[in-house]
């Protein structure tokens, strides 16, 4: 299942990417497409403004009877051409003009050229010129390489009028090389700010989807601890759809826990209860014959009590275990010194003790000693632990001892009772913390209810901890129950 959820995470996590990176991809494509052409724009734009200027500069000229080929003006332009400045536009170091200029009469033949290449030359069949002498919008972009789109040369021309009447054209023009440096760095920069926004969503979707399969991880885990038998709670999930479905997780394991829940303890409560009131039966119907010796009356009598208390005994601590098996944790802790639950568990075992002319031996803080805190449910403690010693003494033969002890171990306390009893089979260590699994006690020759160590590890469990049997040396049995210190 965790496989499954490392999956789900990198399937989210690769598809989002996948749609992410090929959505910028495609942008950084139109917009690094785009640049050249929108550069290109705006350079058009400023030369229209430049033609229209020199325009109406030769209009001025020819008003005042100065031709097209002006001295001025071929001066003028001359002059710009030779200037040599330092002008720092953005990363580009300008030193000279780079715009060209020419002019052409009205029959469209190069009357003046600051490249002085042009001049005689027709120009009539050129874009520029034939659409501005035909009263419209005159532009050209020409490459002085075929092979190489970067040897563009963009051309725009403005009419020179006299009285309304189209007389020449001034055509302004710019290599697209001057614009290239600025049109490089931008896709650059576009492409480097798109890989880092694309990464960046990438790495915002990894956490995202981590942060919406935490639910799932949850959960997860909170199924495998329930398959295991643990007894966890629902984790936090949030809200939403997880939590619902978090919700609806725990009510179908108490619907499943109860249902096998109850057929398992009316199975066993049946097994168990048969056998008493088997007795109880016999011993009534044998008294209800007649003529019954007094001594066989007072036998039946205490055998019916013997067996009332022995069935009472079963029906309330299996309401004890019920209650305490329901809980999947604990309600409401307190803080427990524990070694005084130990020690009045002790002084309620002495009648039991002088029965059997047992000593009990316990290495437990006393008053002065630093005390051993838990959190937990002072009753659950206190039945479990009492449990845990009547189940020594029983086992215990006559004139013997038992060694209770309370010591700390890392995160938890642990309370362990030694006796010196016939000890417990190897195949029956596990066994015993089951329910209704008895075994014959040495105090009664019967076999006790089943449910005490079954109780004991229960309330250990519920307390963080863990219960269990192993020889002790020197022979008979060794109990301990581990109660972890924080909740």
């Amino acid at each position: 299942m965790a496989n499954a959820t490392m999956k789900l995470n990198f399937s989210m996590i690769a598809g989002f990417g996948a749609i992410v990176v090929a959505g910028f991809l495609w942008l950084l494509k139109d917009l690094r497409n785009t640049v050249e052409p929108q550069y290109l724009q705006a350079a058009e734009e400023s030369l229209v403004d430049t033609a229209h200027i020199l325009a109406a500069f030769l209009e001025k000229e020819i008003a005042e009877g100065i031709p097209l080929d002006s001295t001025r003006f071929r001066g003028a332009m001359q002059l710009a051409a030779s200037r040599r400045f330092e002008a720092q536009v953005y990363s580009l170091k300008k030193t000279s003009v780079g715009m060209g200029v020419y002019v052409a009469d009205a029959r469209g033949t190069i009357v003046f050229d600051s490249e002085g290449n042009r001049e005689g030359a027709d120009y009539s069949e050129w874009n520029d010129v034939l659409k501005t002498l035909r009263g419209e919008y005159g532009a050209r972009s020409t490459r002085t390489d075929e092979e190489d789109p970067r040897s563009s040369i963009l051309y725009v021309a403005a009419p020179i009028l006299k009285e309304g009447t189209t007389v020449g054209v001034v055509t302004v023009s710019k290599p697209q090389r001057a614009m290239r440096q600025f049109i490089d760095e931008t896709r650059e920069r576009i492409l480097w700010i798109g890989g880092v926004a694309c990464l960046g969503i990438v790495i915002g979707a990894a956490l995202f989807s981590y942060w919406m399969i935490r639910p799932v991880r949850r959960l997860t885990a909170y199924v495998r601890a329930v398959r295991d038998g643990g007894r966890v709670p629902v984790p936090p999930l949030g809200h939403g759809e997880f939590r619902t479905l978090g919700r609806a997780f725990e009510e179908m394991r108490d619907a499943l826990e109860g249902r096998k829940y109850v057929e398992n303890y009316v199975q066993n409560l049946t097994h168990e209860i048969k056998s008493p009131l088997a007795a109880i039966r016999g011993a009534v119907e044998l008294l209800q014959e007649g003529d019954v010796p007094p001594e066989k009356e007072r036998r039946f009598l205490s055998n019916i009590h013997d067996e009332t208390l022995r069935s009472q005994n079963i029906v309330d601590r299996l309401l004890y275990l019920v209650a305490l098996e329901r809980q999947k944790t604990l309600q409401v802790t307190t803080e427990v010194d524990l070694g005084q639950v130990l020690q009045r568990v002790c002084d309620g075992a002495y009648p039991l003790l002088e029965q059997k002319n047992i000593t009990l031996l316990r290495e437990i803080p006393g008053e002065g000693e630093s005390p051993v805190l838990v959190h937990g449910d002072v009753f659950a403690l206190r039945m479990a632990i009492n449990n845990v010693l009547t189940n020594a003494i029983d086992f215990s033969p006559e004139n013997s001892e038992i060694l209770i002890s309370l010591v700390e171990t890392g995160d938890f306390a642990e309370v362990r009772v030694a006796d010196r009893g016939p000890g417990v089979p190897e195949y029956a260590r596990e066994k015993v913390f089951e329910r209704f699994y008895p075994l014959k006690g040495q105090v009664t020759g019967r076999k006790g209810s089943g449910l005490g160590l079954c109780f004991v590890r229960e309330a250990a469990e519920l307390h963080g901890g863990s219960a269990e049997i192993r020889d002790r040396e020197g022979g008979g049995a060794e109990l301990i129950v581990r109660i972890k210190k924080e909740p």
